[in-house]
């Protein structure tokens, strides 16, 4: 379980790095997104060949589908429902750093608003970082050291880019540094716990529910993908992102493979 919070602590603090780096300076969108896209491939990588894999080889297929569609049902409806908190503010149509209007900072926003809008931020960065380090515990518990490095290196490489991104998206609407750094901070706590809850969730359970827990949190981050960093990498840094992504994708690979 030491194990499973240390590999949860140093994935997160890839979320706390990002927003320092969003705070003090705006880096070039298309390096960003290239950022964004090889983590991406990384994380297609470890959830197609490790988690789904291992779920398949565990439990019974019944079991996975069900996790795994379970996982991605679950997110979406998340989402959904944060989206419309969110675009509660004047400031915002949605959660995500690309939401953010405009004239976000000019906007007269009323205090309840504010609250409604900035819950919804601070729990859709949660929400987005959950499948991913839950992922790590259950996986080092599952199959031990190997996947679970291939996740701890696939996932801080997706919440760099993703807390930049957001970072810079919060200062556009007139965010304090307080608060940011507030709301990425609460984050990486939670998903660091996700790590440990990860793995002791697998104590004593059957193989078909471990089957289900590898596929849901696999389920999990396949639609976070689709619904964040996917569309963004690609918005931000264009046609390019394609070729981080392959990139990203064939390292999770040799890395797995490295460590077979």
């Amino acid at each position: 379980m030491l194990q499973a919070a240390l590999y949860g602590v140093l994935a997160s603090s890839g979320l706390l790095i990002g927003a320092v780096i969003g705070l003090l300076v705006e880096p070039p969108r298309r390096i960003v997104a290239g950022i964004m896209a090889f983590g991406c491939g990384v994380l297609v990588s470890a959830l197609t060949f490790e988690l789904t894999a291992e779920a398949f080889e565990t439990g019974a297929e019944s079991y996975v589908v069900g996790g795994f569609l379970s996982g991605a049902v679950i997110y979406v409806v998340t989402a959904s429902i944060l989206n419309r908190m969110a675009a509660r503010s004047p400031k915002r149509e949605g959660r995500l750093a690309r939401d953010v209007r405009p004239d976000a900072a000019r906007q007269p926003e009323t205090k309840r608003a504010a609250a409604i809008s900035g819950t919804a931020l601070l729990i859709g960065a949660i929400l987005d970082g959950i499948p991913e380090n839950a992922a790590i515990g259950i996986s080092l518990h599952a199959e031990g050291q190997k996947l679970g490095a291939v996740l701890l290196a696939a996932v801080f490489m997706a919440n760099l880019p993703e807390s930049i991104s957001s970072s810079v998206g919060m200062r556009q609407e007139g965010r304090s540094r307080r608060y940011v750094m507030g709301v990425w901070t609460v984050a990486a706590a939670v998903t660091s716990g996700a790590a440990v809850a990860g793995y002791s969730l697998l104590g004593g359970l059957s193989a078909n529910m471990v089957g289900a827990i590898l596929a849901l949190a696999a389920g999990g981050i396949l639609a976070m993908l689709a619904d964040t960093m996917m569309p963004e990498a690609f918005e931000n840094g264009g046609p390019f992102v394609a070729l981080a992504t392959a990139v990203g994708f064939v390292a999770a690979v040799l890395l797995s493979r490295l460590g077979a």
